[in-house]
């Protein structure tokens, strides 16, 4: 063989071992550049397990919490509601027949006055009515009251203490209507329940003058009108 014909034969090969080395460099290429796969469902999958991070608690809290809020807002209003009843619960309350001795004595004057004393003798501090509702006899009306006697409040007994009331019981020269003697007495309280009041020795006489004014703190008081 001629040396010509080896170098031919030669290139022959090396050219085919070319292309071979060629062809394998592009399918690799194939391999790794060829088309895009889908996207993994992992990270999806992740995301939908995965619970949720603390913002997104507190995301959860404020929203609901807003609800919740009211809720506790209507707590503090009806635990005011209640504080309020508290406060009120602590006024004294109104006075019994029970608890209030009543007495009745003829004043050294003015003339044709009596003077009521309201006594508290229970254990607790109680209010009087306004006024003496004063009943004499089988009178059908209560006497009216003398509004210039109105005091600021209501008259407040603690235990042992005293509230006065006056009445003028006929007028000074015999002019008024209606003259009678009357030997009883009774006063009703707010609750219903009537104190019945022992009237000096032989009774007192009343006409259309007769009048009450409110409780007062001190007999002085009681007396000025």
């Amino acid at each position: 063989m001629s040396a010509r014909t080896t170098r031919t034969r030669l290139f022959a090969a090396a050219t085919v071992a070319l292309a071979a080395l060629s062809l394998t460099a592009c399918e690799g290429d194939g391999l790794n550049t060829g088309s895009p796969k889908p996207a993994s469902t992992s990270s999806a999958s992740a995301d939908e397990s995965t619970p949720p991070t603390d913002d997104t608690k507190d995301d959860a809290k404020d929203d609901s919490g807003t609800t919740g809020s009211g809720g506790s807002a209507g707590k503090d209003d009806a635990s005011d509601a209640e504080k309020g009843s508290g406060s009120d619960s602590d006024r004294p309350g109104k006075c019994s027949a029970s608890d209030v001795r009543i007495t009745a004595a003829n004043a050294p004057r003015p003339i044709n006055h009596l003077l009521l004393t309201a006594t508290n003798t229970g254990a607790r501090t109680c209010a009087l009515p306004p006024y003496p509702a004063a009943r004499f006899g089988e009178a059908q009306a209560v006497p009216p009251v003398a509004e210039s006697s109105k005091p600021q409040s209501l008259t407040t007994l603690a235990p042992g203490e005293s509230g006065y009331a006056g009445v003028l019981l006929s007028s000074g020269d015999g002019s008024a209507e209606g003259g009678r003697e009357t030997s009883t007495l009774t006063v009703p309280f707010e609750d219903g329940s009537i104190a019945t009041v022992k009237l000096p020795s032989g009774g007192v006489h009343v006409d259309d003058a007769l009048t009450v004014t409110y409780w007062q703190t001190s007999a002085a008081n009681a007396l000025e009108y």
